[in-house]
């Protein structure tokens, strides 16, 4: 009786655990945020504004479908994830090339809105902790959250790269750096006494790496005379694309990432 009980009771995470593939397709598909945005709007002509509502009408009915899951679907998930990658690049882009809103401006604009997504979904749920997206309403404020990270951390990305002028390969530099001392602090440092908080590890990383992936992205694609390599979006974009989705095949088979039972 109690064993049934406890099968009965088992609650899905809608979300993936945080593991080494996690991290390793969250830079891929925040590179192919950058160069499919590129890919789209510039190469296949169909401008910031047409590619922006094409692909933000297809992520209405990505996340139309993910809602309906009650449980994490490695495939739903990534995809969900890149189609928001893409749509915020290109937003912001908009926002800055057409409506002349600078880095800096859209910079804070999106850190205070990912600071209110934070406030509101701890006092509504108490928690912000990723290994409790059980709900429907618990999934919005993580996809809300996800989408200003994208947000931020593309005008963030931009920011230092361009504005300030550091360029490309040095702000990836920075970011991978700062990633990588978060990890070095969380896993390698903590004492009785001192422990980085496991949710601010967790979002601080994941902000960094859509800078990360960005920088990446473009240094690969742009012009020899803007600090890039100069290598076509049409090649990058599905070599980029092909590790995903190999990576997202074994995930889907191996079953490596998924959590069953959730933090209430």
């Amino acid at each position: 009786m109690d064993k049934a009980k406890t099968v009965l009771n088992k609650v899905f995470n809608r979300v993936p655990e945080i593991t080494l593939y996690f991290w390793i397709i969250k830079i891929l598909w925040t590179t192919i945020g950058e160069t499919a945005a590129d890919f789209l709007s510039f190469n296949l002509h169909f401008g910031l504004v047409h590619t922006s509502y094409i692909m933000s009408g297809l992520l209405a009915i990505v996340l139309a479908f993910q809602f309906r899951l009650k449980k994490y679907v490695p495939a739903v998930y990534r995809l969900a994830v890149i189609m928001i990658s893409i749509v915020w690049t290109l937003i912001t882009d908009q926002m800055v090339e057409w409506l002349w809103i600078s880095l800096v401006t859209t910079t804070i604009i999106f850190t205070i809105a990912l600071a209110v997504v934070f406030v509101i979904r701890y006092l509504r749920e108490k928690t912000l902790s990723i290994h409790s997206i059980f709900t429907a309403k618990r999934e919005a404020f993580y996809r809300l959250a996800i989408l200003f990270t994208f947000a931020l951390g593309t005008a963030g990305g931009d920011l230092l790269s361009e504005w300030l002028g550091i360029g490309y390969v040095n702000a990836g530099l920075i970011f991978g750096g700062v990633i990588a001392l978060i990890a070095v602090v969380y896993y390698f440092l903590r004492t009785k006494k001192f422990t980085l908080n496991p949710i601010f590890a967790f979002w601080a990383a994941y902000i960094l790496t859509r800078p990360l992936g960005a920088s990446l992205g473009d240094y690969l694609t742009q012009p020899h005379q803007y600090g890039g390599l100069g290598i076509s979006t049409i090649r990058i974009t599905p070599i980029f694309l092909a590790w995903i989705i190999s990576l997202v095949a074994y995930l889907s088979v191996k079953k490596v990432d998924v959590l069953d039972t959730v933090e209430k």
